[in-house]
């Protein structure tokens, strides 16, 4: 059976340069970087190199302006948290985009928790942030924004270059989650006008048990995990260097080959998509259309009147690795919370599924997940009792409207409605 690999956002197999890399410093570099003898120094200079090639991937002023933590969760959690607390005597409110990651979403409801306050600022249909409402939002006591660069369920791009000029109007600190963007999209700190930018090596090739949070001079920030003094003070524990030196590659690579990989993908995503809107009839993609509002990795796509879990599950067992929502909140088997934002309908929620691709991807693999994905939608919708309802008119596309029945929202109340009488 082929084999096809379509979670990328999710992880990343390892560079081999960046195993390579990695070797030595497991077994024959294995000193502490807070030590003084050559051990140390030696480690010390391997985690230098590593921050130049991470500042140089995001285009950053400084090495000394990347830290290094445990994943992309806990950066997000240091960037929301630590500035909360650096700036609570200014004020305690924060603004977000309402289709954040859930890393920074929970950071958030934890800090209202202790008294803090946060607007959560609308999206379109396409999942792209209201500047309008984002620019009314801001208040003398706004102390954070926190938009992400790429959604990580949709693939939106966000105009992250108007975001940062309507921060810097306020004075207010702008933080960008680029957890689904960082090495397959160009990242530029500068430009953005960012005081914050996170995320994970494991994501473009690199090793899982790094996360990377980049933090302007200026921006004022306060450690959450307390010992001692490495990462500046900000970030305390001992550094994982083979995973950081891993990271480092995986930053060169990523900086280096960028134009190929977008080059490749954007032309495999629009193979894969045009495949699966002609073999699968109500089939919707949620996000933006390929092209520049949407990264050229991930189609969402939502297929009518079967269950995203079942997709998933059949999938594999074909040989296709995919997605249904994030990896942090695909376990509840809950409607994401940016498609309810978006406004997709409950039911194209439920039948969602993520693919997203990678620089090893090739056309035979798009074009046998096409074949082969038809032939599961045809096999799922067999066994669907929606299926058989709307053949048989009692309920309609949401899709490709008929006229014919009513929609399974509808269909759906007026069945509760006769259970409750």
């Amino acid at each position: 059976m082929r084999q096809v690999y379509l979670d990328h956002q999710a992880a990343t197999p390892l560079l081999p340069e960046a195993f390579e890399a990695m070797k030595p410093y497991f077994t024959e570099w294995f000193g502490n970087a807070s030590s003084l003898h050559q051990h140390g120094l030696r480690v010390r200079d391997a985690l230098k190199q590593a921050r130049r090639q991470i500042a140089a991937l995001i285009n950053a002023d400084s090495e000394e302006e990347i830290f290094f933590t445990s994943d992309g969760t806990e950066s997000s959690n240091l960037a929301i948290k630590g500035v909360a607390y650096a700036n609570e005597r200014k004020g305690k409110h924060l603004v977000v985009s309402a289709t954040e990651h859930p890393s920074i979403i929970n950071s958030v409801e934890f800090l209202e928790k202790q008294g803090w306050t946060c607007t959560r600022v609308g999206v379109d249909r396409d999942g792209i942030i209201k500047l309008d409402e984002l620019q009314a939002a801001l208040t003398p006591q706004t102390v954070l924004v926190a938009v992400h660069h790429v959604n990580h369920d949709i693939g939106t791009i966000q105009p992250i270059v108007q975001v940062g000029r309507i921060c810097a109007e306020k004075a207010v600190p702008l933080y960008v989650d680029c957890e689904a963007s960082a090495g397959w999209l160009p990242v530029d700190v500068k430009t953005w006008g960012a005081a914050m930018v996170s995320f994970s090596p494991h994501r473009f090739y690199g090793p899982k048990g790094v996360g990377v949070l980049y933090r302007n001079k200026k921006a004022r920030l306060v450690s959450i995990i307390h010992g001692g003094v490495q990462e500046g003070g900000r970030r305390a524990g001992t550094e994982n260097i083979p995973a950081i030196v891993g990271a480092g590659v995986a930053a060169e690579v990523a900086l280096r080959d960028m134009a190929e990989r977008i080059a490749l993908t954007t032309r495999l995503q629009r193979r894969l998509w045009d495949g699966l809107k002609t073999r699968v009839k109500y089939i919707k993609l949620n996000g933006p259309e390929p092209g520049p509002k949407r990264i050229s990795t991930n189609l969402n796509l939502s297929t009518e009147f079967i269950e995203g879990e079942g997709q998933l599950l059949l999938c594999d067992l074909n040989g296709i690795a995919v997605a249904s929502g994030s990896s942090c909140v695909s376990k509840s088997l809950k409607i994401s919370h940016v498609l309810a934002a978006i406004g997709l309908d409950h039911a194209l929620a439920q039948g969602n599924i993520i693919m997203t691709l990678g620089r090893d991807t090739t056309e035979a693999d798009v074009d046998y997940v096409v074949e082969t994905f038809a032939k599961i939608v045809e096999k799922l919708r067999g066994m669907s009792p929606m299926w058989d309802e709307f053949e048989r008119g009692i309920i309609d596309s949401v899709i490709a409207p008929t006229g014919r029945g009513k929609s399974f929202s509808e269909h759906a109340a007026d069945v509760s409605g006769k259970a409750a009488h």
